[in-house]
């Protein structure tokens, strides 16, 4: 049953790492699982064998998300935006009490206060600067593969540090619809046995995989030094960061023109969100 119940947590995680705006590090946190990953990444050659155990069901519930569920949340988007958006800021908030008792236990100053601010601000600025990106164009060669490397890191980062989309930066980078088209089109090519489509295409996403897995080694172990010697302003940019992801969601989604009912149901989305992440963070 556990490990059903962490399968469903990496599927939420994976969703929320396709769906710009949403943090899959948000949904680690609201589901009271990020420490428990980050000791796992950092510590995957040292407890190799309780890692893997343990990262396991999470990892299989990515995959899902991001490869399948995620299209049908993006077909959700698409025809409920509202209704789908509380849904996720039902998730977020429902892990903020927990992460404000560890805040609590920590000695707090004006310098926890600062740093909230900091983090929850940079979020919001990201929002905005997302919506003025171009896509680019992803090619065969050697630059532009380089490129795709550290575009991979980039997004392992964001996936790792709570309150951060991957996708809202990779977005901001002009490669979101590059890369989801070109996982769209990986996914397609192997159903239907098209070989020379899924060599071309996944030439282009072989280099920004390295980069992911990469990056997730290196940002989790920075996150847990940071952890270890300044917990509590850690815990406190963390907390700006999970905070401000509601207004992040908020500000990608149409709300010109609700009605009553909407309103309603979006209301409803939101406590099942919040219930969800609470039942799942026990």
């Amino acid at each position: 049953m556990g490990f059903l119940k962490d399968i469903i947590k990496g599927i939420i995680i994976g969703i929320a790492n396709a769906i710009p705006g949403v943090s899959g590090g948000t949904m680690m946190v609201s589901m009271g699982i990020y420490d428990n990953i980050i000791y796992c990444i950092t510590h995957l050659f040292k407890q190799l064998k309780k890692s893997i155990m343990t990262l396991m069901p999470y990892f299989i519930g990515m995959a899902v998300g991001i490869v399948g569920l995620a299209f049908a949340i993006k077909s959700l988007y698409g025809n409920f935006p509202f209704q789908t958006s509380m849904v996720f800021i039902g998730l977020i908030l429902g892990g903020v009490p927990m992460l404000l008792k560890r805040v609590k236990k920590q000695k707090m100053g004006a310098g926890n206060g600062v740093v909230f601010l900091i983090f929850f601000a940079a979020i919001i600025l990201m929002q905005c600067l997302g919506k003025n990106s171009t896509d680019v164009t992803l090619t065969i060669g050697f630059i532009p593969l380089v490129k795709m490397f550290f575009v991979g890191i980039v997004a392992s980062a964001t996936m790792v540090i709570p309150g951060v989309s991957g996708s809202m930066m990779l977005m901001i980078m002009g490669y979101y619809n590059p890369i989801m088209t070109a996982i769209t089109e990986l996914v397609s090519g192997l159903v239907k046995g098209s070989w020379g489509k899924v060599l071309e295409v996944g030439a282009s996403l072989v280099p920004f995989g390295i980069g992911v897995v990469l990056g997730i080694f290196v940002i989790a172990k920075i996150i847990e030094i940071l952890l270890q010697k300044w917990e509590g302003l850690t815990y406190s940019a963390i907390l700006g960061l999970v905070v401000s992801s509601p207004v992040v969601v908020l500000m990608g989604t149409p709300l010109a023109g609700l009605g009553v009912v909407t309103v309603l149901t979006g209301v409803i989305a939101l406590v099942i969100g919040g219930v969800v992440a609470l039942k799942l963070g026990d």
